[in-house]
């Protein structure tokens, strides 16, 4: 039996489902306007392979990387990591050192939702780990025609600086 398997050490993976179809789904990982609706205040996204993906959560905190793959309304492949921390890495994770892979499966009327996050340091799985649950909740919300409100990451900024 195979014990070292470098790749489940280092992934975070997680399902949500998702009351609407995988079309309108996919759309929430490509479109800047419905990215905002559940992750972050400001999105720039070029979702063709090798195009931008940033997503600005609040001020210093930015996830850059660029999509991999793009393959409508099934599978979204980016790279991530921490802009600004490019020497040392938010979380050991600077921009386009690690993978998010997001597979979209129709279930019923809605989608299943699988996310894994891999190439992810030790040190860094659990914080991403909660990292998805909060947004994949808020993913949740907003595809299904929800408020999901503010992303959470710049009203806590906001809050600390007051």
């Amino acid at each position: 039996m195979a014990v070292d398997q470098p790749e489940v050490a280092t992934v975070v993976e997680r399902e949500v489902r998702i009351a609407a179809r995988p079309e309108t789904v996919f759309e929430f990982f490509t479109d800047p306007e419905k990215m905002v609706l559940w992750k972050g205040r400001q999105a720039s996204l070029d979702p063709r392979p090798g195009g931008i993906y940033r997503v600005e959560m609040g001020d210093q905190i930015i996830a850059r990387g660029e999509y991999v793959e793009v393959d409508a309304p099934s599978r979204i492949v980016f790279t991530w990591g921490w802009e600004g921390q490019e020497s040392s890495g938010q979380h050991g994770v600077p921009p386009g050192s690690s993978r998010v892979e997001v597979t979209l499966e129709p279930d019923g009327a809605g989608t299943l939702v699988r996310l894994r996050h891999l190439d992810l340091p030790e040190e860094s799985r659990e914080i991403h780990g909660e990292g998805w649950d909060l947004y994949l909740g808020r993913l949740a919300i907003a595809a299904s025609g929800g408020e999901a409100g503010p992303d959470p990451a710049g009203v806590q900024q906001t809050d600390k600086e007051e």
